[in-house]
């Protein structure tokens, strides 16, 4: 869902720094790390979607 989300936005990777590093996103994108808490409010308020999305 990340992806997509930021796909629709048009965002790169390093636009969301948000969440974390460059790498970090990447591993998140990736699948190889999971989202914690803090990154899924950060991105539920990014993109003005509930959290549950991202869980």
């Amino acid at each position: 869902m990340v992806f997509a989300a930021a796909a629709a936005h048009g965002l790169k990777q390093s636009e969301l720094a948000e969440i974390g590093s460059q790498g970090v996103v990447s591993e998140i994108l990736t699948g190889k790390r999971e989202l914690n808490i803090r990154r899924v409010r950060a991105l539920s308020r990014r993109f003005g979607l509930a959290a549950t999305t991202f869980v």
